[in-house]
């Protein structure tokens, strides 16, 4: 199937044009959500291109791992937006969208003359979405931002050394450019729905230290949520050490023994109804203020028996229980390969490649795989000639703008 083609109609967002000005994760993550489900995703990129393209492995200079998994349905643009033909070029497209995103600094959108007022002179009904490190109201606003930056900002590594009384550490992910550019998804669609049915355009800001602040401190705000406090910061369930994947006499499982009926089950299942009676057990509540010692016996009992033997015995007893997967062993996972969310397509200059698939079914406007990951500034002809550039305009533009805004030429 050519999960490439670019004129295959379909996906709830059709119809929903996006001028995507963003870069490397937060931004491209967003506006792959939404161009999978049907919305043309225009990626404008500098000369020398979105810095993702160049993080490796890859069989393509310029056509990284990363970049492929960020950028399937878009077209890619190149404007060097510091010329005034750049510029002028990005004002005429942000004339015919819905969206206009950007990841810079709000200020140095001012310097290019990019800011809302220049943009929303040339289209009063834009959604002008800036998604960065800190809001223009806080004494942060300007500051630089990365995702290593906002996880230490907000609180995750010293969660981790909490959990683990380990030293400090990173999620393993980009977790604030994955969580945040979910965020910047939700925003351009509001913005777009409210636009539609107002008929003005907004600004709107998405910065990342708060995003990230709330979703830490909707879990750990704990006994601070009341005020004077009731307690310390932290939701003791998630922070005590044994909340690990616990070792079995071979190996490691995941266990959640969440309940009252999870509990009274693995109490009888290990042969020890009596702890049912336990008062340090015999409620939510009390298991909640116990939660080490409630964590600690299940981590001694677990290392008594096989994972296979854990697997089958709380599967039969209900109790929510998984295998530890590597990264190899989710590629391969029945389930995974079931529902497809491992595709296998075929680039034109990358051959058979795999990627993540759109997340979630539609029954009648199903998201897909419209287009590949553009190869750099491979659609700039043909999106200049939407914008009402003429042909001669656009020979003229280039051989202005030079060869390194030139499409790049396939692969063979």
């Amino acid at each position: 199937m050519p999960e490439h083609a670019a004129t295959r109609p379909g996906g709830p967002l059709a119809g929903v044009r996006i001028l995507d000005l963003s870069a490397v994760v937060m931004g491209p993550y967003a506006t792959q959500i939404l161009g999978d489900l049907g919305a043309d995703v225009i990626k404008v990129e500098p000369p020398g291109g979105d810095n993702m393209r160049a993080v490796g492995p890859m069989r393509n200079a310029g056509m990284g791992a990363l970049y492929l998994h960020l950028n399937r349905n878009k077209r890619s643009v190149v404007l060097d937006l510091k010329t005034q033909a750049g510029r002028e070029a990005c004002l005429r497209l942000a004339a015919k969208v819905d969206v206009l995103l950007y990841n810079t600094r709000p200020q140095a959108m001012s310097r290019l003359g990019l800011d809302y007022e220049s943009v929303a002179a040339v289209n009063p009904r834009i959604v002008y979405v800036g998604a960065y490190g800190f809001g223009n109201a806080g004494p942060y606003a300007g500051r630089p931002a990365y995702d290593d930056l906002i996880q230490g900002m907000t609180g995750l590594p010293s969660l981790y050394q909490r959990n683990s009384g380990d030293i400090p550490r990173y999620a393993p992910l980009t977790l604030a450019d994955r969580a945040v550019g979910m965020h910047v998804a939700i925003a351009m669609l509001a913005g777009v729905i409210e636009a539609r049915e107002s008929g003005k355009g907004q600004a709107i800001e998405v910065p990342m230290f708060e995003a990230m602040a709330q979703l830490v401190l909707g879990d750990h705000l704990g006994g601070h949520t009341f005020e004077p406090p009731a307690g310390a910061t932290g939701y003791a369930r998630l922070l005590v050490s044994h909340r690990r994947p616990y070792a079995t006499s071979d190996g490691h499982i995941s266990v959640l023994i969440y309940n009252d009926k999870h509990w009274s089950r693995f109490f009888d299942l290990i042969g020890r109804p009596e702890l049912k009676r336990d008062p340090r057990f015999a409620s939510h509540t009390a298991r909640a203020q116990n939660i080490d010692a409630a964590y600690r016996l299940v981590s001694d009992v677990i290392a008594t028996r096989t994972t296979a033997e854990w697997l089958e015995q709380l599967g039969a007893a209900d109790i929510p229980a998984a295998p530890l997967y590597s990264v190899e062993d989710l590629i391969n996972d029945p389930h995974i390969q079931a529902v497809d969310m491992v595709r296998r397509l075929n680039h034109p200059s990358e051959g058979e490649i795999r990627s993540p698939g759109p997340v979630g079914s539609y029954s009648r406007t199903p998201a897909g795989i419209r287009r590949h990951a553009p190869r750099l500034g491979e659609h700039t002809a043909e999106v200049l000639a939407e914008a009402g550039y003429s042909e001669e305009e656009i020979n003229a533009w280039f051989a202005e703008a030079g060869p390194r805004t030139q499409p790049t030429k396939d692969i063979t």
